[in-house]
């Protein structure tokens, strides 16, 4: 779930915008006298000015884009109207460096157009941009309109209006109601010069000098300095995305709790990897919220501790082994045994058949003793080549560590990347018939995705079943800015057949024995209010050991500016009932700008 680059503005694609207006096209010339900026802008997403020729249009220059392929400026009209729908500034898309400054005042002729970041398939509202222009600078040096302040007050807590289902749930055709709704008041100042003060980060800065505030201070805050996603009717709207105009050398190294103090301000624009978006000519200068990792406490004795840790596409060359084996070691404090998601085989992206990933385990397995750790044995099932989804040739998969002197492994053969994992009953207990094995992999609800790895562990003599998994991903689901609302979220429909498959494998174990400790843990890639989590809740037989903590601490993953749950340990009733739990969400990872993978891991520990 990747939120990506600025500059990255330059790969995307130009469209036309969706069917709601590609029909409109206009060939007579509007004229200065009667068209101004907010007439081009009009009260509706979609330009009524859409496809038609311009002329003279007047306006302040108050930023200049020069780098990538999205070249131009942004210009505002300094006589504002009375209707509040209307923003008064716009993008000029120029193509090449353009021939303004700041403070000049311009008339610009051109073709109204309606941009759509990422292309149409993308669902994302459109940019409303004056293109193929012909601009001419009246004169330099003048005021640059104030900027529009946004604060807590004026951004309004409802997130979007309810989509026109006549156009397939689209907002574009709706008037904006910028006093009721956070993505109204936003597209109504689009282009416009904007300014936030003294906003906490709630993102940390990313490897494309990206950073998230929120105007919102106590918005569903966590103790930590996040905003926290608690429901799909909860979006947090007071979350802006922060990028820079120009060098991002000296772009503020942020972790989530800092603050960018004083004044940030540029025009509000729109973009692919995460919809509106201050792109800031001057910055706030960053103040250290003094945030730390997080270290969980060491299990007792007689405590069992399991862990899940998603260590990011790991492979031999690398260079985070070190520091996962001090997390592991030092802030996960050792656990018993460790569900690793993301592990490349031998030669991670390349694409050449290999599949066996021993390399990249024995590196980690031995960069944990060197940080005083102990010798983890593993257990793992090598996928069929390209057929686990993820990075290409990286041939992820899910792996299990385990510490021989506090836990066993009961190995049973014949799991392979084909066979599917049984259960049966042996003298009145259950058990796997392969171990370790995989959950049905022939399924199609594991087409091009990772299978559950299943797993028998004794520990003080009473086995633990464990299922290691790694559902499908997000990617392809629409954002939270979507001009479609509410969002669709096309991944589900393979998640939830994943999400029945493992509860009806935890099923034939309680089935097999009521009783039965089964623990279902990983990077489910959704959320624990999720009908993908209710799926594997089922009726009972598993539940989110992640609601035991308060709310404003239920998270795992920090995507634009919400933290959220994407991993989770499931646990089955004799768990959550008999064993006293203790569960953690150990913040390692997600808050921070210099992170070594984009998830935190989780720690369960309880008495078998």
């Amino acid at each position: 779930m990747p939120s990506k680059s600025s500059t990255r503005l330059a790969a995307l694609t130009v469209a036309a915008v969706c069917s709601t207006v590609t029909g409109v096209v206009l060939t007579t010339p509007a004229h200065a006298d009667t068209v101004r900026i907010h007439d081009i802008q009009g009260t509706t997403r979609i330009s009524p000015l859409a496809g038609q020729k311009v002329t003279d249009v007047a306006g302040i220059v108050t930023a200049v884009r020069t780098y990538g392929s999205s070249k131009g400026f942004w210009m505002q009209d300094p006589n504002a109207d009375d209707n509040p729908a209307t923003s008064e500034g716009i993008f000029v898309f120029t193509s090449s460096a353009p021939k303004v400054a700041v403070g000049d005042s311009v008339t610009v002729s051109g073709t109204v157009s309606e941009y759509i970041p990422g292309g149409t398939s993308s669902g994302n509202q459109s940019v409303t941009e004056i293109g193929k222009p012909t601009v001419t600078v009246v004169s330099s040096g003048n005021a640059v309109p104030a900027p529009v302040v946004i604060n807590a007050k004026s951004v309004p807590s409802r997130y979007a209006p309810a989509g026109d289902t006549a156009v397939s749930g689209s907002i574009n055709g709706l008037t904006l109601e910028p006093t009721k709704y956070a993505l109204d008041y936003y597209e109504s100042l689009e282009g416009m010069n904007v300014q936030v003060s003294d906003a906490r980060v709630v993102t940390a800065t990313d490897p494309y000098s990206e950073l998230w505030v929120t105007v919102k201070p106590h918005e569903r805050a966590d103790r930590r300095g996040g905003t926290v996603y608690s429901s799909y009717d909860a979006q947090n709207s007071g979350r802006l995305q922060i990028q820079s105009l120009g060098s991002t050398a000296d772009f503020p190294a942020a972790n989530v709790g800092d603050t960018l103090t004083g004044t940030t301000t540029g025009p509000l624009d729109f973009n692919q990897f995460g919809g509106y978006t201050i792109v800031a000519g001057q910055m706030g200068t960053l103040k250290s919220g003094g945030l730390q990792r997080e270290t969980t406490r060491k299990q007792s004795s007689n405590e069992l501790a399991v862990a899940t840790y998603n260590v990011e596409n790991l492979d031999p060359s690398d260079g985070t082994f070190d520091a996962h084996a001090s997390a592991i070691v030092n802030n996960l404090q050792s656990p018993d045994i460790v569900s690793l998601e993301e592990i490349q085989d031998n030669n991670g992206a390349k694409d050449d058949g290999t599949v066996d990933a021993s390399q990249t385990v024995n590196k980690l397995i031995d960069a944990i003793v060197a940080a005083g750790g102990p010798k983890y044995e593993s257990r793992s099932i090598d996928p069929v080549n390209d057929q686990d989804g993820g990075e290409p040739g990286g041939n992820i998969r899910q792996v299990f560590l385990f510490n021989p002197a506090r836990v066993s492994f009961t190995d049973r053969p014949g799991g392979d990347s084909t066979t599917a994992v049984g259960v049966t009953k042996v003298h009145g207990k259950a058990q796997l018939t392969v171990s370790p094995g995989r959950i049905d992999p022939s399924s199609d609800a594991w087409k091009s995705s990772r299978k559950p790895l299943a797993g028998e562990f004794v520990f003080h003599g009473k086995t633990v079943f464990v299922i290691a998994n790694h559902l499908t991903s997000k990617g392809g689901d629409q954002g939270l800015t979507a001009q479609y609302q509410p969002p669709t979220r096309s991944s589900e429909t393979q998640r939830h057949l994943q999400a029945t498959e493992v509860n009806n494998f935890v099923k034939s174990i309680l089935d097999t024995q009521k009783n039965a400790d089964v623990i279902a843990l990983g990077d489910m890639n959704d959320f624990q209010f999720s009908d993908t989590a209710k799926i594997l809740e089922g009726d009972g037989e598993l539940w989110s050991a992640i609601k035991s903590l308060p709310k404003s601490e239920q998270y795992t993953y920090d995507y634009q500016g919400n933290s959220q749950v994407l991993d989770q340990i499931l646990v089955s009733p004799s768990i959550r009932r008999d064993c006293g739990l203790d569960y953690d969400s150990v913040h390692i990872n997600s808050e921070f700008h210099d992170q070594i993978s984009d998830h935190d891991p989780q720690v369960l520990r309880f008495h078998p």
